[in-house]
């Protein structure tokens, strides 16, 4: 019951919200309406968007983690090449996707590469800045205690380092998922025909606040998803891990 009680206060101030007089309630849907609009839509086009816009994200950030390891894991575990690379990839981390999409129009068309670059991209920034700081932080007492025990570098490396970095793999991974959600709407702003983002934007041509309604739910909903069922994953990977809760 709990767990039920922040979404039935959302769903009550969106209510009051609607009903209050103090915004037109043409701009503020009510609840009740967009769910029927999800019902409408859900026989008709979303199913497809809603695999369209997940398939992107699931490979955008697949292939940024895949980079973003053993990036983070060579910037962190070696500060010489953090202190050189580390301000570039600040630089790059702060640039907003939407503002590379016409340089990935033109080197990548408007097809779905175009779409995938553009979530690789947040992914990868984003996991990277994740992996290295928490590499960074890894204690080399765990290392000195493997040598003196005489263990070799092969078994330090996968018995004390692999062990220790894979909470950090799970919050890049984690961040990543929730950067790629964030940048959904703007990847698809490259010629999209279906996905989650078009059909954002379709609406908001028409001002069908409904479904831009819908669009935004279904985005925050499978992104918790995701975000849950990772953290159930984390949880069984990193059981031996003290936690404060």
């Amino acid at each position: 019951m709990l767990v039920l009680m922040p979404w039935a206060a959302i769903v009550a101030l969106w209510y009051a919200i609607h009903y209050s007089g103090l915004v037109n309630p043409a701009l503020v849907p009510a609840p009740h309406a967009v769910a029927e609009r999800f019902v409408e839509l859900a026989g008709q086009r979303l199913p497809r968007d809603v695999w369209m816009s997940t398939q992107r994200v699931f490979l955008g950030v697949a292939l940024g983690i895949a980079a973003a390891v053993p990036a983070g894991f060579v910037l962190g575990w070696y500060r010489e090449v953090r202190q050189f690379i580390d301000p570039l990839i600040n630089f790059f981390r702060a640039l907003p996707p939407i503002a590379l999409i016409p340089l990935m129009i033109v080197y990548f068309g408007i097809e779905e590469t175009a779409k995938v670059v553009i979530l690789f991209y947040a992914a990868f920034f984003s996991g990277v800045i994740v992996m290295y700081e928490g590499i960074a932080q890894i204690s080399p007492i765990y290392v000195r205690v493997a040598r003196t025990l005489g263990a070799r570098d092969l078994e330090i490396f996968s018995r004390v380092i692999v062990p220790l970095t894979v909470p950090h793999m799970l919050t890049a991974l984690r961040v990543a998922l929730g950067v790629a959600w964030a940048t959904l709407v703007a990847s698809e702003l490259i010629a999209a025909r279906e996905g989650l983002g078009s059909l954002i934007q379709n609406a908001a041509n028409f001002f069908l606040l409904d479904i831009i309604y819908v669009g935004i739910i279904c985005i925050g909903f499978i992104a918790l998803a995701m975000d849950v069922a990772l953290r159930l994953v984390a949880r069984r990977l990193v059981a031996w891990q003290d936690r404060i809760a």
